[in-house]
């Protein structure tokens, strides 16, 4: 059976070097739903001799700060021995927390906070006072913060002067890495192809939560069947949920804005263009907002010369299920409310971008492949060159700039066959429009998941060809070829 725990060993680890402390901590941990932030605090949670969990309620309509409070007296007593707890206001509750937290290797959370603070202003005031007057108190104690809005946690509680200095750690879950993704098909992970396990991947992105969701005993259009295109299935109903319970009542306006980036990446013009509204600091605000939860991409290009980031910068929506769901799922949902859960002819039309949102979310892997020390790295990101008079434009899926002098030019291919010679036609394009400072070399890459025909790999025009399947397994370095030649 499948650790329902798999693939946080470095949070994990990070977080007991807590335990050595001598001093109360105070850790924040965010990320998207569905991320694991409640997986790993129950994982933490075993080192401690105890532990109390609290979970704040979605703010839908109808719900109140009495009722938010009114629920985290009901927890208190549930997991205490206290009972008709005083509930009209956080001080007495956090009183109450903190007279049976003073002594003991003791464990708090609070899960989904933002939710918890969202309708009483004085709510964050008040948890800051009972950490000084109760919590820091116990040497052994540790206060962990959990949220899937990263904004406002980073407004709130990171920016916030009431918490300056006291905060020890801040860990933002990102998706699982491709090596640990695999494993979620145990036992039959070795018996399935790379190619079955991108269609799924494709899909879910590395979200712990859709990965467990997986049949391995099933083909991957089955499982993306059960779980996307049956009115039961988890990924039908997420995406209301993701909006309703992360963005309360802005829901529709962020609704609006990762629909239009469904299409490809954008610039803000563009993205102001597909929701009808003029450039604002409210628009651009959402726009960091669903940055800083882990759904948009912000990709800055830079200048080659100097090796700074440019002012220049496309937005991407980098979640692969928000994108499938826009495209394939939303459209197909009168059928699928009907029982008609037949996956749509065409829904493998745009494994391109999603195929490429995965590379990127792996690059650590890419540059193990490509032999790259991190160390040497000056900038790695998508990377694009707007045409002028005297230069083409042009667009790179994936660019490293090393302080050597190297660049490595990655083109990132879906294809459903082998990949053929236009390919490197294509890339020699790409390659001449590129304005390249004197004394670069140029090492082009090519990452793909369903192979390249004999004649390329003969042509030995890319420096590496890497296969999806190298991102599958734990990756290992390899030494980088000893020639290239400029374009």
């Amino acid at each position: 059976m499948l650790d329902p725990f798999y693939g946080r060993e470095r949070e994990l680890g990070i977080l007991e070097e807590l335990l050595d402390s001598k001093v109360a901590r105070l850790v924040v941990l965010r990320g998207r739903r569905r991320i694991g932030k409640s997986r790993l605090a129950e994982k933490f949670e075993e080192s401690f001799d105890n532990h109390f969990t609290f979970v704040g309620l979605p703010p839908e309509k109808g719900v109140t700060d009495e009722m938010q409070r009114q629920h985290f007296a009901n927890e208190l007593e549930s997991q205490t021995e206290m009972g008709s707890l005083r509930s009209d206001d956080w001080d007495f509750l956090f009183e109450a927390l903190g007279k049976v937290t003073k002594k003991g290797r003791v464990l708090v959370t609070l899960d989904e906070i933002n939710w918890m603070g969202f309708f009483d202003p004085a709510f964050l005031g008040k948890l800051k006072t009972a950490w000084d007057l109760y919590f820091k108190k116990n040497p052994r104690l540790v206060l962990l913060l959990s949220g899937s809005m990263s904004a406002w946690i980073e407004k709130h509680i990171l920016r916030s002067t009431g918490f300056f200095g006291r905060i020890a750690l801040d860990i933002v879950l990102q998706e699982l890495p491709l090596h640990q993704c695999s494993h979620f098909w145990r036992p039959h992970e070795k018996k399935v192809s790379a190619t079955e396990k991108f269609k799924v991947l494709g899909v879910t992105g590395g979200v712990p939560l859709y990965l467990e969701s997986i049949n391995p005993k099933l083909s991957a259009e089955e499982n993306i069947r059960r779980l996307c295109f049956r009115k039961e299935g988890l990924l039908f109903l997420e995406f209301e949920r993701i909006f309703s319970d992360v963005f309360g009542t802005r829901a529709p306006m962020y609704k609006k804005i990762v629909s239009t980036l469904a299409q490809g990446p954008a610039d803000q013009a563009m993205i102001f263009k597909g929701i009808e509204a003029e450039k604002s600091g409210v628009y651009s605000e959402y726009l960091d907002d669903l940055v800083k939860t882990g759904y948009l991409s912000r990709d800055y290009t830079w200048s080659l010369k100097s090796g700074k980031f440019s002012k220049l910068s496309l937005y991407r929506l980098c979640d692969n299920y928000l994108r499938f769901y826009l495209r394939y799922i939303e459209p197909n949902a009168p059928n699928i409310m009907q029982n008609r859960d037949m996956l749509p002819a065409g829904w493998m039309a745009i494994m391109g971008l999603q195929f490429e949102n995965l590379v990127l979310n792996n690059r650590p892997s890419i540059q193990r492949l490509l032999g790259v020390n991190p160390a040497d790295i000056k900038i790695d990101n998508p990377y694009f060159q707007r045409g002028t008079k005297n230069k083409p434009g042009v667009q790179i899926d994936y660019m490293i700039q090393t302080r050597f002098n190297i660049l490595y030019v990655c083109e990132i291919k879906f294809h459903r066959e082998p990949i053929g010679m236009d390919i490197i036609k294509e890339m020699q394009q790409k390659l001449k429009a590129l304005k390249l400072p004197r004394g670069y070399s140029v090492y082009p890459v090519l990452i793909h998941v369903n192979g390249v025909k004999k004649e390329v790999e003969e042509q030995e025009f890319f420096s590496h060809i890497i296969d999806f399947s190298e991102l599958l397994e734990r990756s290992v370095r390899r030494e980088a070829r000893p020639f290239m030649d400029e374009p």
